[in-house]
């Protein structure tokens, strides 16, 4: 999943591709590198940026929605916590919606995407309210609520992906590594997980490197959240991700094929 932010204030490439030509082409290359799924983006969600209206979200993302439905096979996502948006943005050629508050900031969003038979990422935050002091603990008393919401909305199962929300009010890079180590806790929700590392703070602080410089690290976080058994992978350098990822295939299809060899012999 290639993150193409049409935004002016995004923490990492603000600016790069807010105007829809840019964003278009910046999204085409991407699908060149191997992305799968476009996230389309039209509001920074890095910590203190300023909101924008529904109205300046819809004017950044639809045109560049509509672009893209009509030039290429990718699926598209629309990164977005607004049920207006979300239903513009589905009537445009958007496949799959994105919601950073996970259904609790504008709870209708699960009502479009049941409508439309969308896809739906549901993602975890800690912002504006109070954590459990367990991270694991703490996903699975939102996605809880998340999922009783996308129930009674009447969300097929089969539609919806997970994601733990790194750097989301995750409030030290100590709580964002323990969340990636304990990864594979969360798969009895019975989900896909997808997860966002790409270019964030807590790479830094391990790292020293600011935000553009971040791609290594992103990588060697893919290749861990792999072996995990996470399954989609949301990030800015879709090519050095995709490099990582096949490595780490290859070594998990390795293991397969010995651990069944040995079973063979048994």
């Amino acid at each position: 999943m290639a993150i193409i932010n049409v935004t002016p204030d995004s923490f990492s490439d603000g600016g790069l591709h807010d105007c829809t030509e840019r964003a278009v082409a910046h999204a085409l290359a991407c699908v060149d590198e191997g992305a799968q799924i476009l996230d389309i983006g039209g509001e920074s969600t890095r910590p203190g940026a300023a909101p924008v209206s529904a109205a300046e979200e819809m004017a950044r993302v639809l045109p560049v929605i509509s672009a893209l439905s009509a030039r290429t096979e990718a699926l598209i996502s629309i990164d977005t916590y607004r049920a207006e948006t979300a239903r513009a943005a589905v009537g445009a050629g958007a496949h799959i919606i994105n919601d950073v508050y996970g259904l609790q900031r504008e709870p209708e969003i699960a009502e479009v995407a049941a409508r439309f038979s969308a896809g739906l990422c549901i993602m975890h935050t800690g912002r504006g309210r109070e954590k459990r002091a367990d991270p694991i603990d703490d996903q699975r008393f939102f996605f809880g609520q998340s999922l009783s919401i996308a129930k009674a909305a009447g969300v097929l199962p089969e539609t919806i992906m997970l994601d733990p929300g790194f750097g989301f009010a995750k409030e030290t890079p100590e709580e964002n590594m323990e969340l990636l180590a304990r990864l594979e806790e969360l798969h009895d929700l019975g989900f896909p997980l997808l997860v966002g590392t790409s270019r964030k703070r807590f790479l830094g602080s391990i790292t020293g490197r600011d935000a553009p410089e971040r791609d290594a690290a992103t990588a060697a976080t893919t290749v861990a959240l792999r072996l995990k058994g996470a399954s989609v992978f949301r990030v800015h350098n879709v090519a050095i991700n995709r490099d990582a990822l096949a490595v780490a295939d290859a070594m998990v299809s390795t293991q397969q094929r010995i651990e069944a060899a040995g079973s063979g012999r048994t």
